[in-house]
């Protein structure tokens, strides 16, 4: 008897999903599906201690529970802060609130390829919709324990993303790297976890054949491996990167984000983010590269 008393007061993980409309929360929720957590979508909010009630009742076999929960609950939405820490105050369960956004450019254009309105309002501007919803949700993304930019991930990558910050140690430890070029020119991206200069290098946009290529070109690359403080760079690059990210996956970071940047975004950063990427695959860690401004002027 002692021991399924235990059972039923083990802690149990119940999740809390909201974010901005068309930022992906329903592909979140799918992948707490394929962890095997029990999903809500839409719950309302007058419901949400109701259902953590319902998975510590005596022989509930819901340990795990994920539900989202979002403007469409409207003017409710501002009981979500005292909701949440009514559950983080229970001692028998772990909460968590993943709050997911994206740059107002790209849910625009998710709502012009849906072709569906505002949640906040049919007659609704969708930009004004967005400057809405953004400011309502504002305490709850100070809230959350995790903010997720999809403004650059795709499904399946939103998707590892989610496996891995929930689903077990064995999966955290396959942090989802981006290792992503950029331009000076065109301003430092606002989400790198790790930022890397190296417009100190040899510069082949001097060099007339491959001005007009990028550094994926092998033209630019065999230029960058010809120079030694190419490689040193790399080589004592490499070291740093392989001493850290262990660091940051012990202490819990599902996705980081590497940016190294040169003066326009086409050739050496390019080259180093490819060769990064290839390193840390090589590494076993997985790695997506990504050219911020690679088609910029």
């Amino acid at each position: 008897m002692k021991k399924k008393t235990s059972a039923n007061k083990r802690t149990k993980q119940f999740v809390l999903i909201t974010g901005m409309s068309g930022s992906g929360k329903v592909s979140v929720l799918k992948a707490f599906e394929d962890l095997g957590y029990h999903c809500v979508d839409n719950l309302p909010f007058d419901l949400i201690l109701k259902f953590a009630e319902m998975c510590q009742q005596p022989g509930s076999r819901i340990d795990r529970a994920a539900a989202v929960v979002d403007i469409r609950g409207g003017e409710a939405l501002s009981q979500l802060p005292t909701h949440y820490h009514a559950l983080a105050r229970n001692k028998d369960l772990r909460p968590s609130l993943v709050f997911l956004e994206a740059s107002d450019k790209a849910l625009i254009r998710r709502f012009e390829e849906t072709r569906r309105p505002h949640p906040l309002g049919r007659d609704l501007p969708v930009r004004e919709g967005i400057r809405l919803e953004r400011m309502l949700l504002k305490p709850m993304r100070q809230l959350a324990t995790m903010v997720i930019d999809t403004t650059r991930l795709n499904v399946h990558e939103l998707r590892d993303l989610i496996q891995t910050r929930f689903g077990g140690v064995e999966a955290r430890r396959s942090m989802l790297i981006s290792s992503m070029s950029f331009g000076y020119r065109f301003g430092v991206p606002p989400d790198a976890d790790l930022m890397f200069d190296v417009r100190f290098l040899p510069n082949p946009n001097f060099v007339p054949r491959l001005k007009n290529k990028t550094g994926r070109d092998v033209g630019v690359k065999r230029f960058m491996d010809s120079h030694p403080q190419t490689r040193e760079f790399l080589s004592r690059l490499m070291d740093l990167l392989l001493y850290l990210l262990p660091q940051f996956i012990r202490e819990g970071k599902s996705y980081l984000t590497i940016a190294i940047g040169c003066t326009g975004g086409h050739h050496r950063s390019v080259y180093l983010a490819e060769e990064v990427a290839s390193a840390l695959i090589h590494e076993g860690y997985k790695t997506k590269a990504s050219h911020r401004d690679i088609g910029k002027g």
